[in-house]
């Protein structure tokens, strides 16, 4: 089967303009306040919305391929709905995360940035923030995020086993990030949560607004130490 190409669409960035890869693309927008881009299947759709680069809200009958909505879930009565992003230029480098979270109505933004940090620790970073907000709540709790780092170490039990095994994997190996693993899984044991992949870079209005979050917190200047990177 043919793998289907990707296509960045760069409309403010450091070099705006079509790239076919994201870590190159990454490199333009990381970072860079203001940033606009967006992921297409092809270059048409690319070059089409970069003379327009806005954000269209996807038909309501829209899924992802993983079954998480790519329109924006809003929350119901006794239900919170979290999104998550997070990202490091060059990785490692400049850092930061983004969290949009809904309930009953409300929605708020969470955000932070780290000078010298990795993609994976910003996307761990910004489940953590959004379950720190929860306490001990008991409503049912839908986080989504489009790292499958973390939604598979936490609905796989990865994160879990390596804990059981002073953070050794079945590899033999040390796991990566057990600082941030340890804080997250304490928080997930205590709520009655759900993680969900949700592709990134596909017009999830949240999704989007949490990447964006993520880019302009590893912007600013001063930034933070991430006291557990490990470089």
């Amino acid at each position: 089967m043919a793998v289907k190409k990707k296509f960045y669409a760069i409309a403010a960035g450091r070099k705006p303009g079509i790239y076919t890869n994201w870590p190159e693309a990454q490199a333009q927008v990381m970072t860079f306040a203001g940033a606009r881009y967006k992921g297409f299947a092809t270059r048409a759709e690319a070059e089409a919305w970069i003379k327009n680069p806005v954000y269209p809200a996807p038909t309501s009958k829209t899924k992802s391929r993983k079954g998480a909505p790519a329109t924006a879930k809003t929350s119901k009565e006794g239900e919170i709905i979290i999104y998550t992003d997070g990202g490091a230029r060059f990785n490692p480098g400049p850092g930061g995360f983004g969290v949009v979270m809904l309930e009953a109505g409300n929605r708020q933004e969470f955000s932070g940035g780290y000078r010298l940090t990795t993609n994976n620790r910003m996307e761990l970073m910004g489940c953590i923030v959004a379950l720190r907000q929860l306490n001990q709540t008991n409503k049912t709790v839908t986080l989504y995020s489009d790292s499958k780092y973390v939604v598979n170490g936490i609905t796989k039990d990865w994160a879990r086993n390596w804990r059981k095994n002073n953070w050794i994997k079945s590899d033999k190996q040390p796991a990566v990030n057990p600082d941030l693993w340890a804080q997250l899984l304490d928080l997930t044991e205590k709520l009655n949560i759900d993680f969900r992949w949700v592709k990134g870079h596909a017009g999830n209005e949240f999704n989007e607004r949490c990447d964006e979050l993520a880019v302009s917190s590893a912007a600013q200047d001063n930034l933070q130490k991430d006291n557990g990177y490990k470089g």
